[in-house]
């Protein structure tokens, strides 16, 4: 289906941009330079126009409204990754008898936007974070052919460094107080099993995960040798709560 969409945008640009021409400035100061160089043959008859989508003076028009918005409101002060589930109930209700979420894209695509609509709702007028002075988001898609979005936020009340343990650790909620959160961790956020339960895991090399599991224990967030944040990870005997691993 997404082909099918953009062979008709690409060939509505063929047909109706013929008169103009497109070419890397380097080579068009090569060509004007040349005694011999025949301007009229220069470049290309068709042109990307920055109306279609992913396109290169698209891409050029984001990034440029991007740092408008780092120029005036300074760094953001959240990045939040929000990814799509294929086992969502409003995709598998949806699907037919014998279908996989992998045969319809045009579902996944269409829960996947309500979700992110309602996500950025709840995000900018829910003040979750508090107030949201601004936002941008954009879609990028998994190997797998699933979508995600990376969502930027801008506080008008900057988050301090002691209060990163309210917004984001590494922990399993209390399936007593909050199940259905508890599920969903256990269930998609979980890393592994690999280390000695399972050698031939794909992140293993050379006998060591390449992902740097099983993190240590830690009362707060941290900063690393290497700049990365280490989240916080309470042991059991300091509030956290462990699960077993099945292989």
């Amino acid at each position: 289906m997404f082909a099918k969409i953009e062979s008709e945008r690409l060939n509505w640009i063929r047909h109706n941009r013929k008169k103009l021409r497109s070419e890397e400035y380097i080579h068009l100061k090569d060509a004007i330079t040349a005694t011999d160089g025949q301007l009229s043959e220069l470049g290309k008859m068709v042109v990307l126009p920055s109306s279609f989508t992913s396109g290169s003076r698209y891409m050029h028009e984001r990034t440029q409204d991007a740092m408008t918005y780092m120029r005036h409101f300074g760094r953001p002060d959240l990045f939040i990754a929000f990814t799509c589930n294929p086992k969502w109930p409003e995709i598998v209700h949806l699907l037919n008898h014998g279908q996989k979420s992998h045969d319809r894209h045009d579902i996944i695509a269409r829960a996947f936007r309500v979700k992110v609509k309602h996500m950025m709702k709840l995000l900018s007028k829910g003040c979750i974070f508090g107030n949201v002075r601004c936002h941008m988001y954009t879609v990028e898609w998994q190997k797998r052919g699933l979508p995600h979005v990376h969502i930027l936020l801008w506080l008008e009340d900057k988050i301090r460094p002691e209060s990163i343990d309210e917004v984001i650790c590494v922990e399993l909620p209390d399936s007593n107080i909050d199940p259905a959160l508890y599920e969903i961790i256990r269930t998609t956020m979980i890393h592994g099993p690999c280390g000695h339960i399972n050698k031939s895991s794909l992140c293993m090399l050379n006998g060591t995960c390449t992902k740097k599991y099983l993190r240590c224990f830690r009362e707060e967030t941290q900063t690393g040798e290497d700049g990365y944040p280490l989240y916080r990870r309470r042991s059991p005997k300091d509030g956290g709560i462990v699960k077993q691993i099945e292989k």
